[in-house]
């Protein structure tokens, strides 16, 4: 009777254990894909172009990996929060408003998974601690991060006058004598002199006459007009000429050029002239489709086996949802790293010239990207002599003839870089809220064919003149933007103030390439430990052994999905949880195999043994975890994000070892012995 249940229930068990290993194989194949989608993706180009097409797989999405402060470099800074004038009660309300306000500026930046967190001290000081990992304009954040923008708008007053004929004079006669003494100090200049001494004693520019008049070294980006002035100057060379400009009288000379490069990386920076196509889908930012994203997937997909070089614009103008791109052709234009979203600046930068991308994810939806040119950026140190001129609204006051409305800033509601559908110049669009756009009604309707000033921090950045009164609460700011610019200026307004004071009390930049380094160590010593272990486990287990390593192999891939689908920040103590979970793995299954070898020596069947092993050793290995996991939870819950980078890891690796060592190994062992 025995004989005959056995019979009837060894097929269904054979079967659960095949299903079970069917379900590891779709796992490991998930993993595999999501571990290395790049590399797949290239594959299936390769076999695609091979092929003429014939064979051409799916592509799948690309997530990468997020490195951490120590792995790749970046910024970290330390804001004593200023609670004195806040109650008690209110202050830490107060607190996490203002990491809230500074989490969103950060994000502008674009680093890898910003950590923003409060800290409060023995002695009740408020700390806010910012780690930007990968940022590499560290000034340019710090200002970002402690600013407090002031959106005004303002209408021309009823005080509006022109300059008298005395104050033409006074102009006309300073403006005279700033020429005559700018051409007296050119003179020495052009005849041999020490150019940083008449500097010193000429220049006008407080910021860099005790400098010698160094401006240090400007791009095409931060001075245009000096650039035109310099760019075919010989090093050491003076102009010849005076160069007028908003300020003054200037006179440059060219002390050195060279091609930009990376401050952390050194290697040479490079500029990307490229045009794109975007479609974006219902959950993407800004988007106004009702698509969804499988079906704009399936779409773009399509657009891409029809594009080519020549028509690559007329695609952009029929397809594409980005405003103005029927106009554009979907042109950016020339621009370098920081200008754009992480994911379509990696994917530009690696391209060749002259080809076209393969899909490529943001948040604002699927894009397709033709890499025209490239070129490296150019920049020159320059010292300069300034020698200052005075126009009308240095005599009547910068905002004389404007007069404040009650239109501000508290009444916006967001703002979004957009594309002026002419010439596709980025622009910043505003939309108010109810009161906003009552006020906003009112003002233009009162300023028709006449200007109304947007001011930003009490400096003029638009003036446009109003045509018709304007419904609907939403405005434009136009100007002489680019792109990042305009990127900047939107955050700033939707971050909006901070709710208490700060300032910084400490600021550490890292660099990339100790993390390389450590990054490069961790790797070779995780290499080496795998190894051991294989060889530890295949010489004391044999084939048990060879099956264990390939569940730990199973393992590895499956954490490392993980870390990215999360996604988790990679930090050197999340890697030593990591490397520590491998250790935790291996020693449930020696738990195991050692339980297994007990039952054998008692007589037991294989197959019995293999239950009876891991039905004995689950007590130990659930224990031993459970009271890692509950030391794990304790730090994610009340430590920085150091430790809690390494119990985040740590959480993750023992979860999926679980699974490894119940599920995987004994599936591999049961059908070793079900074999027969």
């Amino acid at each position: 009777m025995n004989n005959v249940l056995q019979k009837i229930l060894k097929p269904s068990a054979r079967g659960r254990m095949w299903q079970i290993f069917g379900l590891i194989i779709v796992l490991i194949i998930v993993g595999g894909l999501i571990d290395a989608g790049n590399y797949y993706n290239k594959g299936s180009i390769w076999l695609a172009n091979k092929t003429n097409n014939i064979i051409k797989l799916p592509g799948v999405k690309e997530i990468p990996f997020r490195l951490g402060l120590d792995l790749q470099g970046g910024a970290h800074l330390v804001y004593q929060a200023d609670v004195v004038n806040i109650p008690s009660k209110d202050r830490s309300n107060a607190i996490e408003g203002a990491r809230d306000v500074i989490e969103r500026r950060v994000n502008v930046f674009g680093v890898s998974e910003p950590v923003v967190q409060v800290n409060k001290t023995a002695g009740g000081d408020y700390r806010i601690v910012v780690e930007l990992a990968g940022v590499k304009d560290i000034n340019e954040a710090i200002k970002i991060i402690g600013e407090t923008p002031i959106l005004e708008f303002k209408q021309h007053g009823d005080q509006q006058r022109e300059l008298t004929d005395e104050e033409k004079k006074i102009m006309e006669d300073f403006n005279k004598t700033a020429e005559e003494k700018a051409s007296e100090v050119l003179g020495k200049a052009l005849s041999r002199g020490d150019f940083g001494a008449l500097a010193k004693e000429y220049s006008q520019d407080e910021k860099t006459k005790e400098a010698n008049g160094d401006l240090g070294w400007i791009t095409n980006k931060e001075s245009p007009e000096f650039i035109d002035v310099v760019q075919n100057m010989k090093t050491g060379e003076i102009t010849n000429d005076l160069i007028k400009t908003n300020y003054g009288y200037e006179i440059i000379k060219l002390e050195d050029k060279r091609i930009k490069k990376d401050p952390f990386t050194e290697k040479e920076e490079k500029q990307i002239k490229a045009s794109h196509l975007l479609l974006c889908y219902k959950e993407s930012e800004g988007c106004q489709s009702d698509s969804s994203k499988e079906e704009v997937y399936e779409k773009i997909k399509e657009i891409k086996k029809q594009a080519n070089t020549n028509n690559f614009s007329d695609l952009v103008k029929k397809h594409s949802t980005e405003p103005g791109a029927d106009q554009s052709g979907g042109e950016l234009g020339w621009f370098g790293r920081g200008n754009m979203v992480k994911p379509f600046e990696d994917a530009v930068f690696e391209q060749k010239i002259g080809t076209i991308s393969y899909v490529v994810a943001t948040k604002f939806g699927y894009h397709l990207i033709y890499k025209q040119d490239e070129k490296n950026i150019d920049e020159y140190k320059i010292s300069h002599i300034l020698i200052r001129t005075i126009n009308k609204q240095d005599i009547l006051g910068a905002t004389q003839d404007w007069q404040n409305t009650e239109l501000s800033g508290k009444d916006l509601k967001r703002a979004t870089v957009q594309f002026n559908p002419n010439d596709n110049s980025p622009e910043v669009g505003l939309e108010f809220n109810k009161q906003g756009s009552n006020l906003f009604e009112e003002i233009t309707n009162n300023n028709i064919n006449k200007q109304v000033a947007i001011f930003l921090d009490g400096y003029l950045i638009s003036a446009p003149t109003v045509n018709e009164k304007i419904t609907g609460g939403k405005a434009v700011i136009s100007g002489k933007f680019n792109l990042k610019e305009a990127k900047l200026l939107v955050q700033r307004l939707n971050a909006g103030a901070l709710p208490v004071p700060i300032s910084l009390v400490s600021q550490k930049t890292v660099g990339p390439s100790l993390g390389s380094k450590s990054v490069s160590n961790s790797l070779r010593a995780g290499i080496i430990g795998l190894i051991l272990i294989a060889l530890f486990m295949i010489l004391f287990y044999r084939i048990n052994g060879l099956l264990a390593v390939i569940s730990l192999c199973i393992y590895g891939t499956l954490v490392l999905a993980v870390f990215k689908l999360w996604p988790v920040t990679l930090t050197l103590s999340g890697i030593a949880g990591f490397i520590l979970s491998i250790g935790m793995a291996v020693d449930a299954n020696v738990l195991i195999f050692e339980r297994i070898k007990e039952e054998l020596k008692a007589g037991r069947s294989r197959i019995n043994a293999v239950e009876e092993g891991f039905h004995r050793a689950w007590p130990s290995i659930r224990d031993g975890n459970i009271s890692t996991l509950i030391t794990c939870f304790i730090l994610i819950q009340f430590s920085t994000s150091i430790v809690k980078g390494f119990a985040i890891t740590l959480t993750i690796g023992i979860i999926i070892s679980l699974f490894s060592a119940i599920i995987v190994t004994k599936n591999l062992l049961m059908l070793r012995f079900y074999r027969k």
